[in-house]
């Protein structure tokens, strides 16, 4: 602890980032009940607190070292602040991304000067092929997280948040990846300020952290999530572990709507759009004044970064709603007689509004309806199955089901009664040209795809729908198919939403 909090104290990150402000997000704290602040670190040059630590580890390399220049795998924030502190200093610097990584992050790398090096669609194809690169060409390799200098060059947020808050403060809350961040920060609360509590938040699908310490070693992810792709971690450091372990109290899992709620509740606080990584501390935030039921605290939340898709605000605002509990989503199933859906909008929902309505003829007896309602809680929702229950109505709350709000509800054209033996899957497919072409070209030629859905999300991956029929004995050989392509799926077959509108 003394060892990197000297380290922090005498970094040299203020030759290239700035103090950025700690803001009150005054109608937040009046929603909460709590003073919340925000640690403005959108506001650096590279719109990233990873400039910080990229600087400070740039700026401590030897002449040698600094002869040979630098290189670095990253898909995102880490890049560009080591593109910028290598220009800054004068040194060569080589930046390997993945194919997958949107133009304007790409753009935004090389307008610092950096040389960019696309290879692989993920990061750790990328990470590899670096590694590759850095035993060819002996350049001086700049990790992420996983280093001192690094570390100590994010604790600088620490330092800064003590002495703008005067130390008032009863918990701080930290996005986690590979724990640089909560690293640095969290051993300079604890060496100065002890009783602050350290709360990291993960995304529930990119936990390598929370996994870790739960297990009382380092976990390896199989998969990660791609929507906080800033957090899309599959395996932390040894050195950020060891600290986190000893010096964090907590670690908070939110999921995509309650990032994207997040996101929604920054823009309202301070104007300005971050990016899902960046809003994590913040999500994890109101998760904790939730559950724990804390009133009259003062919160802080670290905004780490604001390099955002434009596209992908669209996917942001549509989950918005769900991430804050202000919207339902239910398959309903009604009598197939004129009168029905007027009894079930003026009896049933009655002045509740109805957000989204779904329906297509299936028979002449029953009917699935898809709706969505604006509710004030989860109390509600709960009230509002019981109420159709009550009345004989058949209903699935599919408020929480992915397969639903990703894709069911912007679909058309219902059940089709020529489709035999099919199967659903969820693919995640890199947003490269000829990633569909690969993916048909595997395919055995007597595997015919009934059910196809795509919907551009602004990220570095799309979301597939596809449905197959599969001829008797042949479902091994689909299954080595689909282990061996090399794309994340899952499998829908059984998913109640699909057996109701698909």
């Amino acid at each position: 602890m003394q060892k990197m909090l000297k380290l922090i104290l005498t970094s040299k990150v203020y030759e290239a980032a700035v103090e950025t402000p700690l803001e009150e997000a005054s109608g937040l704290s009046l929603n909460l009940g709590n003073r919340v602040l925000l640690k403005r670190e959108d506001l650096q040059p590279i719109f990233s607190f990873k400039l910080r630590g990229a600087y400070n580890k740039v700026a401590h390399l030897s002449e040698d070292e600094r002869q040979r220049g630098v290189i670095a795998a990253s898909a995102g924030n880490h890049a560009q602040g080591v593109a910028f502190a290598a220009r800054k200093l004068g040194i060569r610097a080589v930046i390997v991304m993945p194919v997958t990584t949107p133009a304007i992050k790409v753009s935004a790398v090389k307008a610092f000067g950096a040389e960019v090096v696309l290879h692989g669609d993920s990061y750790s194809e990328a990470a590899e092929h670096c590694q590759t690169l850095v035993a060819s060409t002996g350049m001086c390799f700049i990790h992420p997280f996983d280093d001192e200098l690094v570390i100590a060059g994010q604790g600088t947020v620490a330092d800064e948040i003590l002495r703008q808050s005067a130390g008032r403060i009863d918990a701080l809350f930290v996005p986690v990846g590979g724990g640089g961040l909560i690293s640095g920060m969290a051993a300079y609360f604890k060496a100065l300020r002890p009783e602050v509590k350290i709360v990291g938040v993960e995304p529930v699908d990119s936990d390598a952290m929370a996994r870790s310490l739960e297990k009382g070693h380092r976990v390896h992810l199989d998969s990660v999530g791609i929507f906080a792709d800033g957090v899309a971690v599959r395996e932390v450091g040894k050195l950020t572990y060891e600290y986190c372990r000893k010096y964090v109290d907590e670690v908070i899992r939110v999921d995509t709507d309650e990032l994207c709620s997040a996101i929604k509740s920054t823009y309202e606080a301070t104007r300005s759009i971050v990016e899902p990584a960046g809003a994590l501390a913040l999500a994890g935030l109101k998760k904790y004044v939730r559950e724990k039921k804390a009133s009259g605290q003062t919160l802080v939340a670290v905004n780490s970064g604001a390099n955002m898709n434009f596209e992908r605000l669209r996917y942001v605002a549509e989950r918005t709603q769900i991430g804050e509990k202000q919207e339902a989503l239910f398959a309903v199933t009604i009598p197939e007689k004129p009168g029905a859906l007027k009894y079930f909008c003026s009896e049933l929902v009655g002045d509740r509004n109805i957000t989204e309505f779904n329906y297509r003829l299936s028979n002449r007896d029953t009917a699935h309806i898809f709706v969505g309602l604006s509710i004030r809680d989860a109390a509600e929702r709960q009230a509002f199955s019981r109420h159709l229950h009550d009345n004989g109505y058949l209903n699935t709350d599919l408020t929480d089901n992915e397969l639903a709000k990703t894709h069911i509800r912007y679909m058309v054209g219902g059940r089709s009664a020529e489709a035999c033996r099919e199967v659903l899957y969820r693919f995640w497919f890199p947003e490269r040209p000829g990633a569909l072409t690969r993916f048909l070209a595997s395919m055995e030629a007597n595997w015919n795809i009934s059910l196809f859905h795509y919907r551009l999300q602004g990220g570095d991956f799309g979301r597939v729908l596809i449905g197959f029929e599969i001829p008797p004995g042949e479902q091994k050989e689909f299954q080595r198919f689909l282990t061996t392509l090399g794309y994340h799926f899952i499998d829908e077959t059984d998913n109640p939403a699909y057996r109701m509108f698909l």
